[in-house]
């Protein structure tokens, strides 16, 4: 059972993270100081952290507490795994 959880609000975010990733664009376009680029890079990086762990939150506070709340042992164990291999792929990462 998929319980849907909304991120609108993440939208705006993402909409920001675009526009810096198009103003990376135009610094490599205009050969901008590679220091100056990578700054840059490091703040597009830095905001999708943000992103992606105010996702994470909300799956945990939602679909995760959910799964453990209902009387199914199999999916209580599906969401653990699922969370175990996002932790696995986070330290990838």
């Amino acid at each position: 059972m998929k319980q849907i959880t909304r991120h609108n609000e993440q939208l705006q975010f993402l909409k920001k993270i675009e526009g810096q990733v198009a103003g990376l664009q135009r610094m490599i376009e205009e050969k901008r100081y590679c220091v100056d680029i990578l700054t840059q890079i490091r703040s597009v990086i830095g905001a999708l952290h943000r992103v992606e762990g105010e996702i994470f939150r909300k799956h945990l506070d939602g679909c995760v507490a959910d799964a453990l709340k209902g009387a199914s042992e199999a999916e209580k164990q599906k969401k653990i795994d699922e969370v175990i291999e996002l932790l696995d792929r986070f330290r990838k990462a």
